[in-house]
């Protein structure tokens, strides 16, 4: 039978220890996922086995196919990456080497060694190497922000314009831009107030501009938009007063150095922050995607540790609410990033992932050995508590003053204080606010090789693979456009049609035609709640011999083309236009076909499961309402297996009484067979004196009495017979009833299973009246 900590939902953590001798009790330490909603921290000094605990969690996750983001700043979760389904001492090899010669001892026997000693480990909490297969079938992937060393990540786009459930939030807004505004000042080693401080005041509203009018914002647009903002007030005070343009200017440069700096290339090139493709797989199999920051200076990693909790908020908060852990977010050590009395860019967003993350299924772990300096009316959101050795009366006393009296009822805050300062190694304290007891348990033993912090070497090897994938799979730059068209100076059109000019960025170069529209379709139904509108833009090149525009051909474009100036450089010359747009006395036909092609050519595309009743919201991925009917099968599931296990537990407990009664009975047969096995022996012993020395009278009396009493006994053996055999049918219906509550609890799982549940597309068609094509410009583009 399976085991129960293999159960989806379970995470096997250890085993529990008597809180007296610290002994190991029979019982497996199991933690429904579901606490980690409510957030857990994992405190310990320097060798009580954080490491170990927080992989120990993320291995579970990983086995019951939650996605992982982990943020490492020490190197030590790259040891996810180190997990050997076969044991062979071949695997443990190029990582024991370099500790191998310290000790001197031949490397491969001391691979053997290690390798004899995890599958041991592994063994000796009855686990297999088929739980370290199931845990491999989930990607593990080390990103390294400023860094060729592991998976680069770009930060370019790490400034975009956040979801609309963030803009349409006035407080998780402000929140947003303050965080992103600190993080990026904290890149140039600026420490600014919000209220008081001039260049967080400019960059705020530089990015609260951008991000309101959708407009694209990078970190070489911020520095021009530094020098040359767009806008001429700051409050009711004009800008030139409020920031002159001198300072100005010593801001930009300072981003400028940043920028320039040839370890910040590492930046700009790399994988995008996207917090989906993080989560999962092709495949639908979870992730766990490590930020090893270890290698960044402490400006940097504060830069990039906010950009990405900033990330991770705008992800959440466009998910469906959820009672079940969708996402752990972990953090190996939180120390600066979470202060009582400083407020660091990471400060805010992480306050709000404690506070609203719990209602979108999201979990944060956060592992410290520094519990004073953490801020504890943050941490007062988390519901469970994992802590190890620590060493001073102070750290002691803050982690009891933590958890604001919860101990009570259960162990002694004396007795708990004196546990905290003498536990050992992979032992730990646990209190949850939704585990009943205090418990002391011992961290199982972790499926990957704990090789210790990972140097760039390591991460390098580790994914190499990767990186010539990621390299080989990467699309071409499309070439640029080569017009053998004779040049010629500007035409002359006629006045009705409206025209804009690329800027030309030096003298010479040449206009080439293009014509770009501006469109808006609607869709609208009102059974299902929708009206939305979608804008497409639209650029459809332009030479000589073109003939008929197909709008099917042309390639999406910026929404703003329409600002592009009005007048062209004088010193440009122009290729030639196609006769119908020459010739044309407007450009309201072609405005008409583009509306017949958005028409033709636009759908709402959704998803719906009849099966659910269910049906996705517009812009929402398949794989993000799959994760939804997820969610809803899972709800299903889980109020079903509740039912059951309640109607089951009633049906239990009646046979449990009928056992007890049953039991009682067996026993009372059994003292009522002794009691009559001594009665005949005495009855035989007296009948055999009486022959000895009695008269014929007695000993015909005793030898009655003896025979009565050996039927009576005969009777009583034969009831203790019939209360065994009613006790044992007992037994059996409850064994079956236990048999036939796991089958049914298996039926559940298979039954909720997504692939149950076929999904299929349908499609809102917009009507022509939604159809409004806003927009038709002949747009100049220039080439050098």
């Amino acid at each position: 039978m399976e085991k129960i900590f293999e159960k989806l939902g379970i995470f096997y953590l250890g085993r529990d220890l008597d809180t007296e001798s610290l002994e190991p009790t029979e019982n497996p330490t199991l933690v429904k996922s579901k606490i980690f909603t409510t957030h857990a921290a994992i405190i310990g000094m320097t060798g009580s086995g954080k490491t170990g605990l927080g992989i120990d969690i993320l291995e579970e996750a990983a086995i019951d196919n939650i996605p992982v983001i982990a943020i490492d700043p020490k190197g030590d979760m790259g040891n996810l990456c180190l997990a050997f389904d076969d044991l062979k001492p071949e695997d443990f090899l190029p990582w024991v080497e370099e500790d191998a010669q310290q000790k001197g001892v031949e490397p491969m026997e001391y691979a053997k060694k290690t390798a004899e000693a995890w599958k041991k480990g592994i063994g000796s909490f009855d686990q297999t190497t088929e739980r370290i297969r199931r845990f491999k079938e989930h990607d593990v992937t080390i990103y390294t922000p400023g860094s060729s060393g592991g998976v680069p990540v770009s930060v370019l786009a790490s400034l975009d314009i956040p979801g609309s459930s963030i803009l349409d939030d006035p407080d998780t807004f402000a929140s947003a831009i303050n965080s992103t505004v600190a993080s990026l000042l904290s890149l140039v080693s600026i420490e600014a107030d919000p209220l008081e401080s001039r260049e967080f005041i400019l960059i705020a509203q530089i990015v609260k501009r951008a991000w309101l009018e959708e407009a694209p914002l990078d970190m070489g647009t911020l520095i021009a938009q530094i020098i040359t903002p767009p806008f001429s007030k700051i409050g009711v005070l004009p800008l030139e007063s409020f920031y002159p343009p001198s300072d100005r200017f010593k801001l930009a440069s300072k981003f400028n150095n940043v920028l320039a700096s040839p370890t910040f290339e590492n930046w700009l090139e790399g994988d995008p922050l996207d917090i989906g493709a993080l989560m999962y797989d092709a495949g639908q199999k979870s992730k766990i995607s490590i930020f090893s920051i270890a290698h960044l200076s402490d400006q940097e990693r504060m830069f990039f540790v906010t950009l990405l909790l900033n990330k991770i908020l705008g992800w959440m908060r466009r998910q469906s609410g959820t009672g079940r852990l969708r996402a752990l977010v972990y953090m190996d050590e939180i120390y600066g990033y979470f202060p009582p009395t400083k407020n660091p860019p990471s400060k805010e967003p992480m306050m709000l992932m404690l506070k609203q993350a719990r209602a979108f299924g999201v979990g944060m772990v956060l592992s410290t050995q520094n519990p004073v300096d953490l801020d504890y009316k943050g941490l007062s959101n988390i519901g469970t508590w994992f802590i190890g050795r620590l060493q001073t009366k102070q750290d002691i006393s803050k982690v009891i003053e933590g958890l604001s009296g919860k101990i009570e009822g259960t162990l002694s805050k004396d007795r708990i204080e004196k546990l905290i300062a003498s536990l050992p190694k992979r032992v730990f304290f646990l209190k949850s606010a939704h585990i009943e007891q205090v418990r002391l348990f011992r961290t199982r033993w972790v499926l990957s090789y704990l090789k210790g912090p990972l140097k760039k070497r390591d991460i390098s090897i580790l994914m190499a693979a990767k990186k010539r994938g990621a390299a080989t799979t990467g699309e071409e730059k499309p070439q640029k456009r080569e017009s053998a068209a004779a040049l010629s100076s500007r035409p002359i059109l006629s006045p009705s049609i409206p025209q804009r000019f690329e800027p030309a960025l030096q003298a010479g170069g040449t206009y080439y035609p293009t014509l770009a529209a501006k469109g808006r379709v609607r869709f609208f139904n009102a059974a299902r709640g929708i009206d939305i509108g979608e804008e497409v833009c639209r650029v459809h090149e332009l030479d000589e011999r073109t003939e008929t525009l197909r709008w099917d051909e042309a390639e999406p474009c910026e929404e703003n083309f329409e600002r592009a100036p009005k007048k062209p450089r004088e010193d440009t010359a122009f290729a030639p236009l196609p006769p119908a747009v020459a010739n044309a006395k407007s450009l309201k036909p072609f405005a008409r076909a583009f509306a017949d092609w958005l028409y033709d050519e636009k759908r709402l595309e959704l998803y719906r499961c009849k099966a659910l009743k269910a049906e996705s919201r517009p812009g929402e991925t398949l794989e993000s309402f799959k994760e939804r009917l997820v969610d809803m099968l899972e709800e299903k599931k889980s109020a079903e297996t509740e039912k059951l296990q309640e109607r089951y537990a009633k049906k239990l407990e009646t046979l449990h009484h009928r056992y007890q009664r049953a039991l009682h009975r067996l026993e009372k047969e059994k003292q009522d067979v002794q009691q009559k096995t001594t009665s005949s022996l005495i009855d035989a012993g007296l009948a055999v004196f009486g022959a000895l020395f009695g008269g014929k009278r007695s000993v015909a009396s005793k030898v009655g009495q003896a025979l009565k009493g050996g039927k009576s006994l005969l009777k009583e053996r034969s009831d203790v017979a019939r209360a065994e055999e009613r006790l044992a049918a007992v037994e059996e219906k409850i064994e079956a009833m236990k048999e036939e509550l796991e089958e049914r609890l298996d039926a559940l799982e298979e039954k909720y299973i997504l692939d149950n549940y076929s999904v299929e597309t349908f499609f809102i068609k917009p009507r022509k009246s939604d159809i409004d094509v806003e927009k038709t410009i002949l747009l100049w583009r220039w080439n050098p």
